[in-house]
């Protein structure tokens, strides 16, 4: 079974950057979309195969989720049931027979973190929502979440400190999320590569230069370890600021 999920940065403007040509050659069985920055009515995409499950921020041209899946979930959820979290479409829940699927984009802390307070109650909220789901059946996380967790998973941590993504208070509550049970897939088979990453900003030569953060990823309950076959990025994918990552889990019984 094979899940993708990219932060598409604008799924209008991804278009015609080639994004078709990716999601039909990599065939994923499920397929997770962060910052569509539209709503679903205004689509006119085609997703053939696939079973469209959409989340729209009331803001428009802002945010949103969306997941497309070739298998049929049992029920679909947007949010987390919390309604300061559930305005901008940053959640849907897809449940499978074995597993919940988390499609998130998780918020930035912004310039001068402006919301970083607000970041710290929506990090303790999002904990308690897949805690909670993990209740029920294990869970997979992913997407967009907005925080290089470790030095090694941006090119310049220093001189990033205390920006948006790399403060130590994100950085914490990674570790309490991974910590509470869930494994980091990518670390999981590649604990040492440096240069690995997500998002590169367009100033500058950030990306021909791999000048670049590590922001997107799978999380699994740590009951699907034996499950896990891979974990990848795809940094030659180019559409967005954010290049895709994906995971191949063995297929259930």
């Amino acid at each position: 079974m094979k899940l993708i999920s990219w932060n598409v940065n604008g799924l209008r403007a991804c278009m015609n950057k080639g994004f078709m040509d990716f999601f039909t050659g990599i065939n994923a069985d499920i397929f997770c979309i962060q910052e569509s920055k539209m709503q679903q009515h205004q689509s006119t995409f085609h997703f053939s195969g696939y079973h469209e499950f959409w989340n729209n921020a009331e803001k428009k041209g802002y945010s949103g989720t969306i997941i497309l899946s070739k298998h049929s979930p049992l029920s679909i959820t947007n949010g987390m049931g919390i309604a300061r979290h559930d305005q901008e479409g940053r959640i849907i829940t897809a449940e499978y027979h074995d597993f919940y699927l988390v499609n998130v984009y998780t918020p930035n802390s912004k310039r001068e973190l402006e919301r970083l307070a607000y970041r710290q109650e929506w990090e303790d909220d999002f904990r308690a929502f897949l805690k909670n789901l993990e209740k029920k059946k294990a869970v997979v996380v992913c997407g967009d979440l907005n925080v290089a967790h470790k030095e090694i998973d941006l090119k310049n941590p220093k001189t990033n400190h205390r920006n948006a993504g790399f403060t130590d208070e994100e950085r914490a509550k990674m570790s309490e999320l991974l910590e509470s049970g869930f494994i980091d897939s990518y670390r999981y088979f590649y604990p040492d590569k440096e240069g690995a990453y997500t998002w590169w900003s367009y100033m500058g030569k950030a990306r021909a230069n791999n000048t670049g953060w590590r922001i997107d990823y799978f999380l699994l309950s740590q009951c699907l370890k034996d499950k896990l076959k891979e974990a990848c990025i795809y940094p030659e994918i180019t559409g967005s600021d954010h290049c895709p990552v994906g995971i191949e889990l063995d297929s259930f019984a």
